[in-house]
């Protein structure tokens, strides 16, 4: 294992699937954070939005389930393009 594989192998994902969940999530909440200084400049905008996405992301979070130490987590490999020629 390496530096950038432990981690994502740990919860049952390859690197790329921790990637996309890690970028997607940090997308979230850097609207989230946006919402609520919105909303504390505008009180009448976005009186949940920071709330309900909060607790969509600890949901999400939450019911991740890490896999045993002792579970391989299959690697998959980029797909290559053969030549035909």
């Amino acid at each position: 294992m390496s530096l950038f594989n432990d981690h994502p192998h740990s919860i049952g994902e390859t690197y790329f699937q921790h990637l996309f969940f890690a970028v997607a999530t940090g997308g979230k909440l850097i609207g989230a954070g946006l919402a609520a200084i919105i909303h504390g400049l505008f009180p009448f905008w976005h009186q949940t939005t920071a709330s309900r996405v909060i607790k969509d992301l600890y949901h999400l979070v939450k019911t991740r389930v890490p896999v045993p130490a002792n579970v391989v987590v299959p690697q998959t490999e980029p797909e290559r393009i053969q030549s035909h020629g």
